[in-house]
């Protein structure tokens, strides 16, 4: 059933101890996770948490420690997740993207006592990134780790071999067989002190301001307001999902994990770089759903064996470019688009309706989820808008997060709750949710939001101090394209491709302007006031683009 209350006394296992439990008693043998080419039960599931749960335990880790992920989605993120939640320490997982300066900031401001990572992922080798980050690190040393830079920080443990000249103790195989001698009855002993109140997750967001935000949720709230929408989107055991969302953001935590658990379905990922390879997967595991960014599946569409892959199993999701002709939107803005942000656990609107929508229903985001409590606000009157009219989103309710981490209430809510998204729109007679844009200019790119204070700071500084504006250009494809203008006299101040390069090495890929132009001084659109004109600016990068 769906509610607007947390515990609503019809049994929904409200904590992921108990929800797993569950799962593993009716659907042990169901396939949980399957990626690639290794596959997971939920029973096998129970057994490696269970076993990486008593390392944990035995390393000193207790309910409310704050444990770090650093992997990519698969099988040991998902082990590392479970073993993580079912003692009541807090799961923060850590873009695989971060640079060297990121993971600093993410470690030092999530006071992770513990970082759990893979050896390395694509191009990102965490070990040489670590010591980049914190100094103070000598693996060839046993932990723990003593670090002025991140004084939380006590161990870090790396899955798979180690190099010959580091200590034996900084592996993950290390830590679960240090748990063999903790007993089965004291684990059922910490896992029965998990409450639905407890804080789950510690996850970040670039957030309205450009400074990340570790947004916390708890196992309740996660869990109840995920119910609800797979209740809503009907999303249940017989299903198979396919998702390309990263777990590390809300998006694929919440419905890809959580909403898989609370399913009791089976959630299938790709890390493969080759769209033969992931065509390959979906045609063996026949997924029926399917959750993400469409921008991330266009080249799956546009590999040349496309034409010949029988994908008709998918039927229903967010994929339009991979589903079959027959469930295909027309145009994907006459389907509903699920609103939604790390503070509110995910989506906050979405419908049951997957067909397409009449004209006068044109880029709607579908009804609000029960258990929020909206108006829009005339941002510069502050007085509550009409039906029709636009505002600011203000947001409240019991599935809203319990706050962003090192904040005080008072910091992050109004006094009466209210939560001020920074997102405008207008909310028609019927209750629709129509986004119009944010009060600010941060960009939305693909899946991910880009903070342009962020990416300027970082320009300027590899400029030597110049005027650097970084700006969204509308894209087909991401919504929006990363752009980004350097203030200079001649062509020769602004090498392009040295800049991308540099900025690389010191931001998240998705953070690197696509375009980085260079204008003259005299070039600069201004207002009356004197004020940067950022929409002809906009419009004058569009057409140089």
């Amino acid at each position: 059933m769906t509610a607007a209350v947390i515990d609503a006394g019809d049994g929904l296992s409200l904590t992921i101890p108990a929800l797993l439990r569950r799962q593993v008693k009716a659907r042990g043998d169901h396939i949980l996770l399957a990626c690639d080419d290794a596959r997971l039960s939920y029973a096998e599931a129970d057994q490696r948490s269970l076993r990486l749960a008593r390392g944990l335990v035995a390393a000193g880790i207790t309910k409310g420690s704050h444990v770090a992920l650093l992997f990519p989605n698969g099988v040991d993120l998902m082990i590392s997740m479970l073993a993580v939640a079912r003692i009541g320490a807090v799961i923060a997982p850590l873009s695989t993207l971060s640079t060297a300066d990121e993971l600093r900031w993410l470690l030092v401001n999530s006071d992770a006592t513990f970082l759990l990572a893979a050896q390395e992922f694509r191009s990102h080798h965490y070990g040489e990134l670590l010591k980049a980050a914190l100094p103070e690190i000598d693996f060839s040393r046993p932990p723990p780790l003593r670090s002025l830079t991140a004084p939380s920080l006590r161990r870090i443990c790396f899955r798979g071999p180690l190099p010959k000249d580091w200590h034996g103790d900084w592996s993950l195989e290390a830590l679960e067989e240090s748990g063999s001698g903790i007993d089965e009855t004291f684990m059922e002993a910490v896992e029965s002190r998990v409450s639905l109140a407890d804080r789950c997750v510690l996850i970040h967001t670039s957030g309205s301001t450009g400074t990340p935000k570790g947004v916390i949720h708890t196992h309740g709230v996660l869990i109840r307001h995920r119910n609800n929408i797979n209740r809503i989107r009907r999303y249940g055991a017989d299903d198979v999902l396919f998702s390309s969302a990263p777990w590390f953001w809300v998006t694929g935590f919440s419905f890809s994990v959580i909403g898989t658990l609370i399913a009791g379905a089976r959630l299938v990922c790709s890390n493969a770089t080759a769209a033969v390879d992931i065509l390959d997967l979906l045609e063996r595991e026949r997924p029926t759903i399917t959750n993400g960014y469409a921008p991330t599946v266009f080249r799956l569409a546009a590999d040349p064996s496309f034409p010949t892959r029988d994908l008709s199993s998918i039927r229903r999701g967010t994929l339009y470019p991979i589903m079959a002709p027959d469930v295909r939107p027309r145009d994907p803005t006459l389907r509903h688009e699920p609103y939604g942000m790390s503070e509110g656990g995910s989506a906050i609107t979405t419908s049951a309706d997957e067909g397409d929508l009449p004209e006068h229903l044109r880029g709607s985001c579908g009804p609000f989820l029960p258990g929020f409590e909206v108006k829009l606000v005339d941002p510069e009157t502050g007085k509550d808008g009409a039906a029709g009219e636009a505002g600011e989103l203000w947001i409240r309710g019991p599935f809203m997060m319990e706050g962003y981490y090192g904040k005080s209430r008072s910091q992050v809510f109004e006094p009466d709750g209210w939560w001020r998204s920074g997102d405008v729109g207008i909310i028609n007679a019927d209750g629709f949710f129509f986004l119009k844009g944010r009060l600010n200019n941060m960009i939305k790119s693909s899946f991910a939001n880009v903070s342009p204070r962020e990416v300027e700071g970082v320009l300027s500084g590899l400029t030597g101090g110049l005027q650097c504006v970084v700006l969204g250009i509308p894209d087909q494809q991401r919504g929006q394209a990363v752009a980004a203008v350097v203030v200079a006299d001649r062509d020769s101040d602004v090498d392009e491709a040295a800049l991308r390069e540099q900025l690389a090495d010191k931001l998240s890929s998705y953070k690197v302007p696509r375009r980085i132009f260079r204008f003259g001084q005299s070039e600069m659109p201004t207002l009356s006031s004197g004020k940067l004109d950022m929409r002809k600016l906009t419009e004058l990068v569009q057409r140089r683009w």
